[in-house]
């Protein structure tokens, strides 16, 4: 192969090189102005929703713990009562151990559950509401967590399965409501302190 060949293979070669080079900087470029995503990101949400839900029902585990006490009451009277609906009557009888480590644990995931439902609602229906007319909504959506959950399914479903209708005869109404309030604000509350939305379009 003589000299000029041997150049002109070599420039061809360099030349299709920096194209690749070219694409991939334009594809990288397009991939980085495609954040946040221009559409509904229901994955983000979803994932949002878990963890504003789980943090919420931290919440309103916590003050219950530390409210149980005041009025008489063990700390975890709470997930006691709740775990009659899996355990029957003899989850009243349970003072430490695994039986209440779960219980504690299905409360958080059951909350995590709901707080994807009321960041989807707040996301979907209320993005650009205030902040005051948010609080309301959260309010009620609280308020029709508790009665939904307590009086239009447990009330009948408890007694029908296991005989009794611990939950709603143990937990007082006001309890009740107010733990599904402590919730709803604390993952409204999170939801406006972290807004994503506020972000979008913003650079570094």
């Amino acid at each position: 192969m003589d000299a000029q060949t041997r150049k002109r293979l070599i420039d061809e070669h360099l030349d299709a090189i920096r194209e690749l080079e070219a694409q991939a900087t334009g594809e990288i470029a397009d991939e980085s102005q495609s954040w946040p995503p221009d559409g509904f990101y229901m994955l983000w949400h979803v994932v949002v929703g878990l963890m504003l839900g789980g943090l919420g029902a931290l919440v309103s585990l916590t003050a219950n713990v530390f409210g149980a006490p005041l009025f008489g009451r063990r700390s975890l009277e709470l997930i006691r009562v709740y775990l009659t609906f899996p355990m029957g009557a003899k989850a009243l009888e349970v003072e430490e151990g695994m039986v209440l480590f779960v219980g504690c644990m299905l409360y958080l995931v059951t909350g995590a559950l709901y707080g994807v439902f009321l960041h989807l609602v707040m996301t979907l229906y209320f993005n650009e509401a205030s902040e005051q007319k948010k609080l309301v909504v959260a309010t009620v959506i609280g308020l029709a967590l508790w009665i939904v959950n307590f009086y239009l399914i447990i009330s009948w479903l408890q007694p029908m399965l296991l005989g009794d209708n611990w939950i709603v005869r143990l937990i007082p109404w006001w309890v009740g409501a107010l733990t599904h309030l402590a919730f709803a604000w604390s993952v409204l509350a999170a939801e406006l302190w972290g807004d994503f939305g506020r972000f979008r379009g913003q650079t570094a």
